[in-house]
């Protein structure tokens, strides 16, 4: 698998980025899928929010968290204090991937594999040149693997502050809004993401409704 590196456009700008990742054949997703889901927000967020990958109605749509669990995102995120409108949110692979019901036409969501993660990463480094934010906000094990690493632990480690490995940004790991979903006490495990989010949002300056007066 080589790797979308030969496809992100050096110094490109996020529009220019957007339009590029169309053509990407880094990995083998893209024969499936409807189309590469790229990110979506103010290009000079303080904040970027990193999920799995693209789902069933992401990849129709074509952008992101757009499903029950972007729903979901948004209620948290809202109740935390944060501005969705001012955060930048992506995924850490592009492209949807899944696998058909055994009856029916119906897709059903597949984990990326660690290739497919490690192929799809300069985008998002990408991503993260063109925004330049304070912090990233991981949402769930694929995201905050593809950046810290495959003995990073989501369960021990969500709230805290950690710095990047060879980036500026700082981040902080939360579970991803589909397992609040799945989760047998929905209540407490969405509690939990709001908290997270909320430890977060402390970190940095101008999240709530605000924009970065001037660029670092």
């Amino acid at each position: 698998m080589a790797g979308a590196e030969e496809y992100v456009p050096a110094g490109a700008d996020i529009d220019e980025l957007r339009a590029a990742v169309q053509e990407c054949r880094g990995c083998d997703l893209y024969k499936d899928a409807t189309q590469a889901v790229f990110g979506e927000g103010p290009a000079d967020a303080t904040v970027v929010i990193v999920g799995e990958v693209p789902g069933d109605q992401e990849d129709q749509q074509g952008h992101p968290f757009v499903g029950p669990a972007g729903r979901l995102l948004d209620r948290a995120l809202a109740d935390a204090g944060i501005d969705r409108t001012q955060v930048y949110v992506t995924n850490a692979v592009k492209h949807f991937k899944f696998k058909r019901a055994e009856r029916g036409k119906r897709r059903i969501h597949e984990k990326p594999g660690r290739t497919e993660v490690v192929a799809c990463r300069p985008w998002l480094l990408a991503e993260f040149d063109a925004v330049r934010p304070e912090l990233v906000v991981l949402l769930g094990a694929v995201a905050a693997q593809s950046l810290l690493g495959t003995g990073f632990k989501v369960t021990k480690e969500r709230g805290k502050v950690v710095e990047l490995p060879d980036r500026p940004e700082r981040a902080v790991a939360t579970v991803h809004p589909s397992s609040v979903l799945r989760s047998n006490d929905r209540e407490a495990a969405y509690q939990a993401l709001v908290a997270d989010l909320q430890a977060a949002a402390s970190v940095v300056r101008g999240v709530s409704g605000r924009q970065r007066q001037t660029r670092r």
